[in-house]
């Protein structure tokens, strides 16, 4: 959920709607409206969290002084899953791992749906801030704990048990060649390009010209476990109370995939290699996955070791934020482009070390 250090703005829920401000007011009306009618609850202040892709976020305090967190949907189409991604986030809750809670509405429902706005409420972790901007320190072997507890939790899950698949199906190369040239012709037709739809078709051409190593990449890797995952995990989506991983928030709805891939998507946040370097990096991702196998004993040494290779090939056969530009343009803004070139420039790097890198992590965990 959210922090302090965002600096939301706040709201008073019943203050007058300022002048040019009418969609906003009637927002913030709305939700004191649901929090009143579901919950039972009387807000004193609804506060706006400038966060969320598919959610409007805000933090409400009610009368008695606690702090709430309410995620707004935006859309009624697709309640189902939303809901199937509360009860996941309680599943594991229940499990004792390391999230935080939904609050039932007053009929015992995880997401309210008869007042103007479909919304879910939340308990609030206080003082904490995300793992957005990367891991450092001891925040390294903090998550690892963290998230092999969260594994450990989602392989009980009644909806699918952990079985091993072939490795080389974590990404389908030839969807991947077919995604760069599309890409690479529509930006081709335009007839001017910015400065990062240059560089956007720039990358995009060198990891095209990557993919034959991917296969070889794939071609490689053994039979790696596939069990529910959280859906979600990056380092927006992890809570940190100073060293200490506080809560995983955001899950999706329960979906089967690659553990090894959850793993790596989270410690190979570019901005966790870009921050550390590739040795200081290296050393973090290992103490990550030393702790993960203390807390997650039945985590397989291969899931573990591979993961830096499944991580590599997985982001190379992603065309995201590359086909922005083209495919989603209003989305595109300082901080994704900043976003796309560390990106781009952390998976280069990790690709050009990976056998010295891979070899490092199997000796320090076999």
């Amino acid at each position: 959920m959210s922090t302090p250090s965002q600096q939301p703005v706040a709201h008073p829920a019943t203050a007058p709607t300022p002048p040019g401000h009418t969609a906003a007011g009637n927002q913030i009306r709305a939700i004191a409206d649901t929090l009143v009618l579901a919950y039972g609850l009387h807000p004193a202040e609804v506060t706006r969290i400038p966060e969320g892709t598919a959610t409007d976020n805000y933090v409400v305090v009610d009368q008695a002084g606690r702090w709430h967190f309410a995620k707004v949907y935006r859309t009624r189409e697709h309640l189902d899953l939303e809901r199937a991604s509360v009860e996941l986030s309680e599943y594991c809750a229940d499990g004792g791992v390391a999230t935080a809670r939904a609050t039932r509405t007053r009929e015992h429902e995880l997401i309210a749906t008869h007042g103007r706005l479909p919304m879910s409420l939340w308990s609030y972790v206080p003082h904490t801030t995300t793992g957005e901007g990367g891991l450092m320190g001891a925040r390294w072997a903090a998550v690892g704990t963290a998230m092999g507890h969260l594994h450990r939790r989602l392989a009980a899950h009644p909806s699918a048990v952990p079985a091993l698949e072939p490795g080389a199906a974590v990404c389908d190369v030839a969807t991947a060649r077919d995604s760069y040239k599309g890409l690479i012709r529509a930006f081709q037709s335009k007839p001017g390009l910015g400065e990062f739809e240059s560089w956007s078709l720039q990358a995009t051409c060198e990891r095209q010209a990557l993919l034959g190593r991917v296969e070889r990449i794939l071609a490689s890797l053994p039979p790696l476990t596939v069990q529910i995952l959280h859906g979600d995990l990056s380092g927006p989506n992890v809570l940190f109370k100073d060293d200490d991983a506080a809560a995983f928030v955001d899950f999706r709805p329960p979906t089967a995939g690659y553990l090894a891939w959850e793993i790596a998507r989270l410690g190979c946040d570019p901005s966790s290699v870009l921050a550390n370097g590739v040795e200081g990096w290296l050393a973090g991702y290992t103490d990550l996955t030393l702790a993960y196998r203390d807390a997650n004993p039945k985590a397989s040494a291969n899931d573990l070791v591979s993961s830096l290779r499944v991580g590599c090939a997985a982001v190379l056969c992603s065309t995201f934020p590359f086909s922005a530009p083209v495919k989603r343009p209003h989305i595109v803004d300082a901080a994704l482009e900043s976003y796309g070139r560390a990106r781009h420039e952390a998976d280069l790097m990790l690709l050009d070390q990976l056998p010295a890198l891979e070899e490092a992590l199997r000796d320090a965990l076999v």
